[in-house]
């Protein structure tokens, strides 16, 4: 059986608090088997049937609206997909590991897309940006707190939802998900 992570947005920042123990349950009624969460913002390791991945964060995102009232949005990865985002990410050899970010994204956006955003964003800030297969790299340089380049910003010139990590918590997934499956 397949071993998935899920990355859920928005989770325990701002109103949408969620205990991570009431999470693993939900999952669990799901169906989903050995669900582990990695620390206590969204993050999920599970097991499933092999299926796409979007039925999987469709039946997430609904799981949390229903259950939990949290309109969210869960970019479920295999581990290959995730260590991708690590190694595929531009930034991560020369940026700092708590600013450089990968964005998951719900959908691939067009090339058209990605450029819309990096016009629309030119000179409002030294981040460095880079598209990927589902994801947007950012190195938010002088962290993420500092930046313009929001969450809503990114989702508005790409037309799809994401949720972001940054390297440091995407290493420490891979590692959790890694020690599983050993």
């Amino acid at each position: 059986m397949p071993r998935y992570v899920a990355l859920l947005g928005s989770i325990n920042v701002g109103a949408n608090r969620l205990n991570m123990a009431d999470l693993r349950r939900a999952c669990e009624r799901e169906g989903l088997e050995h669900v582990e969460t990695v620390v206590a913002s969204g993050n999920l390791l599970f097991d499933f049937d092999e299926r796409p991945s979007d039925g999987l964060e469709d039946l997430l995102a609904h799981m949390l609206a229903d259950r939990f009232d949290i309109e969210s949005f869960a970019a479920v990865r295999t581990r290959d997909e995730l260590a991708g985002a690590i190694t595929g990410n531009p930034f991560a050899a020369d940026g700092a590991e708590n600013v450089v970010h990968t964005h998951f994204l719900a959908e691939q956006p067009d090339a058209a897309q990605f450029e819309s955003l990096f016009a629309a964003y030119a000179g409002r800030g030294p981040e460095r940006l880079a598209a990927g297969e589902r994801a947007l790299f950012v190195d938010y340089v002088n962290g993420v707190g500092q930046s313009r380049l929001t969450g809503a910003f990114i989702e508005r010139r790409l037309g799809c939802q994401g949720t972001a990590r940054n390297i440091r918590s995407l290493k420490r997934i891979l590692a959790k998900l890694d020690e599983a499956t050993t």
